[in-house]
C-alpha cells in the first residue's frame, strides 16, 4: 500500500466550547483586571506625550 499523502496527519479540529458562566467573585476580577488595563493604557499615553523622564536629557561629563 503507497499512499500519496506524506508528513505528518493534522489532528481533527476540536469542537468548540460553549460560553463559560462565570460566578459574581470572577466577574469582579475581570472588571478589576480591565479597570487596570485601561489606566495603564492611559498613563502610557501621557507618559508619552511628556517625553523623558526628569528632563534632563543626556548627561555630559566634567572633563572638557
Amino acid at each position: 500500500m503507497s499512499s500519496k499523502q506524506g508528513g505528518k496527519l493534522k489532528p481533527l479540529k476540536q469542537p468548540k466550547s460553549g460560553k463559560k458562566e462565570y460566578d459574581e467573585h470572577e466577574m469582579e476580577l475581570m472588571q478589576k483586571k480591565k479597570d487596570e488595563e485601561k489606566a495603564l493604557k492611559e498613563l502610557r499615553a501621557k507618559a508619552s506625550q511628556k517625553g523623558s523622564f526628569g528632563g534632563t536629557g543626556l548627561k555630559k561629563s566634567g572633563k572638557k
